[in-house]
């Protein structure tokens, strides 16, 4: 699914306690737990940390429909509406794409809580450059 070479508990998807449980190349889903990593100071989920679930999930889906030997999937631009907030538990990601390219993807993500009750929607382009040799 991802790359075998990365440690990812050293890396962001493992500070803020990310975990992958789909992956396709037409649908990524990913938990996140709302916690002490993942709350701004007043309490609740930051948006930054919703913002870097999103991301994750649309890079996790490119780069599973792209050449893994010669391509890299980056993050290109995302944007978030923070719809309600979230003090503790897990939120769900799940990412779809909207339009798959040779050079770029865009991928459609909606985040929510354990109710199905809407935390976040974000659109994220990723760019497919190719790989430093």
């Amino acid at each position: 699914m991802l790359s075998e070479d990365v440690d990812y508990e050293q890396t962001m998807f493992g500070a803020l306690g990310m975990q992958i449980t789909e992956c396709t190349g037409d649908r990524v889903v990913a938990t996140m737990p709302v916690g002490p990593a993942t709350r701004q100071y007043f309490g609740a989920l930051h948006g930054g940390a919703s913002v870097a679930l999103a991301e994750t999930v649309a890079s996790v889906g490119t780069y599973q429909l792209i050449d893994k030997e010669n391509q890299l999937a980056v993050g290109m631009e995302i944007n978030a509406n923070h719809i309600r907030s979230k003090r503790d538990g897990i939120v769900t990601a799940v990412a779809t794409p909207l339009h798959k390219g040779r050079t770029t993807m865009v991928w459609d993500i909606k985040i929510s809580d354990e109710d199905d009750r809407l935390i976040c929607v974000s659109r994220c382009t990723v760019g497919i450059i190719p790989r430093a040799r």
